[in-house]
């Protein structure tokens, strides 16, 4: 898979306050990168850059596929997030949760699957509970089915160890190791027990 995300002097400003400058990098498929820095360095702000959820003030980003610049539908199906900002419906049940995450990515639905997907992150007992019953940990760890249901080819994940137990990081660190045998991930984080996880893409606040 020739995979290909192409970072291209990239820099954003908010209110006048720079919080990127001139950010160029290149990562290809398969394999596993971190952005490195202390909390307001600009971390979430790339990764969010990356997805396509911000509009970088100069430069671009650029995603490939064999060579060939991926339209920005193709893009939003390709990839799978994580953020501390991005919310589940919390009077919807996990399992509802998931559907509708699927759904809105024009995936065929099955329950029987979705309940596998939460047997993974030991939530399949409560897959007819409302995530508003859920705990934190227990959030997060939804989250994480939310963008890998589709299995995408390239995963965002901003912290994602926030809130979360040995036994979701042992999850979060399955899900990387398969992830980047076969996709893209990046992780945005100054969690020491995440700074393994991939090579250094780029190091901010330095």
């Amino acid at each position: 898979m020739n995979w290909q995300i192409e970072l291209r002097r990239i820099s954003k400003v908010f209110d006048e306050r720079v919080v990127l400058r001139d950010i160029s990098a290149t990562v290809t498929a398969p394999g596993a990168w971190t952005i490195l820095g202390p909390n307001g360095s600009g971390k979430s702000t790339l990764l969010r850059i990356i997805a396509g959820l911000l509009t970088p003030t100069e430069g671009e980003v650029l995603y490939l596929y064999n060579g060939e610049r991926l339209t920005a539908h193709q893009r939003r199906q390709s990839v799978g997030m994580v953020a501390p900002d991005i919310a589940l419906y919390r009077p919807l049940t996990a399992l509802e949760n998931l559907r509708f995450f699927a759904r809105a990515r024009g995936l065929p639905v099955r329950d029987s699957d979705l309940l596998r997907w939460l047997e993974r992150v030991q939530l399949r007992s409560r897959a007819h509970d409302p995530v508003a019953s859920f705990s934190t940990g227990m959030v997060q760890r939804l989250k994480l089915l939310t963008a890998l249901v589709h299995r995408p080819s390239v995963l965002l994940l901003d912290e994602p160890g926030s809130n979360l137990d040995e036994a979701g990081m042992e999850f979060i660190r399955e899900t990387v190791r398969e992830q980047a045998q076969h996709g893209i991930v990046i992780i945005a984080t100054n969690d020491t027990r995440e700074l393994g996880y991939g090579e250094p893409l780029v190091r901010l606040g330095a």
